[in-house]
């Protein structure tokens, strides 16, 4: 088999198998270790697949997001710590936007002694636990509700945005890899997020490591467009080098 046709036959059997291990493939492609881990890094490049600890699984779609409750019992000790981070960007007297997301949501506690903040956002959780905080300048872009995600969404929340100047806007994403970006299987979602990285002086991509390897359908933008990353230390090492390769900004923090 020639390599192109080999990496065809390893999707074919992902798609079966979903995760395989490197012994399973060198066993049915009767080829070597170091041939395996090429094909798998070819197609990790397009991808098109994730490399596992001793294995590789298909890169998945996401056709849909989880409610923001559930989200919110999710990985909370990274983004906890995804959150202090982020947290330590912010000084006095700046104007921030918080993307709706419950990692950003995680940042709250942690703003609340800035002096001089005003606080941008789509999120009306966030608006709830600041209303308590008579000294931070609050302010909800409004726009079409999205019931699922507690928030804002669409050209009206956009076209507020392009009124405001934002020191940093801390972006979510439900999905991201270096070859496809941050997406969102939710259209309403790009147009505003798109407008943030034009208004805002700085843009920090704020996910945690389990929605890498995921995609959906709207690329909200390339991981190169951000002025920053950070995600917590179990990222993929291949998604760290490549990252590296494109001159992201990554920094990487440790759950808790």
């Amino acid at each position: 088999m020639i390599p192109d046709q080999r990496r065809e036959h390893i999707l074919k059997l992902l798609q079966e198998r979903h995760v395989l291990s490197i012994n399973e493939l060198t066993s049915m492609l009767a080829v070597s270790h170091m041939t395996v881990r090429r094909d798998i890094q070819a197609l990790e490049n397009e991808g098109k697949v994730l490399s596992v600890t001793g294995g590789v699984r298909l890169a998945a779609r996401l056709k849909s997001e989880p409610s923001y409750l559930a989200k919110a019992q999710l990985e909370v000790p990274a983004k906890r710590a995804i959150a202090r981070a982020a947290a330590d960007l912010v000084r006095e007297n700046f104007t921030i936007f918080l993307d709706a997301g419950t990692t950003t949501l995680q940042m709250v506690p942690m703003l609340t002694d800035k002096v001089g903040l005003t606080v941008v956002t789509s999120d009306f959780n966030v608006v709830g636990h600041l209303m308590e905080y008579p000294n931070i300048e609050l302010i909800h872009t409004g726009g079409v509700v999205s019931h699922a995600d507690h928030s804002s969404v669409g050209q009206f929340t956009a076209e507020f945005l392009s009124k405001v100047n934002v020191d940093i806007a801390f972006i979510a994403s439900s999905s991201w890899d270096v070859e496809r970006g941050s997406t969102t299987p939710s259209e309403p979602k790009v147009v505003a997020k798109q407008q943030l990285l034009r208004i805002a002086s700085k843009s920090v991509l704020t996910v945690d490591s389990t929605k890498y390897g995921k995609f959906g359908t709207f690329r909200v933008a390339r991981l190169e467009e951000f002025d920053g990353i950070i995600s917590d230390d179990r990222l993929p090492q291949s998604a760290v080098a490549g990252m590296r390769e494109r001159e992201v900004r990554l920094e990487l923090v440790s759950p808790v």
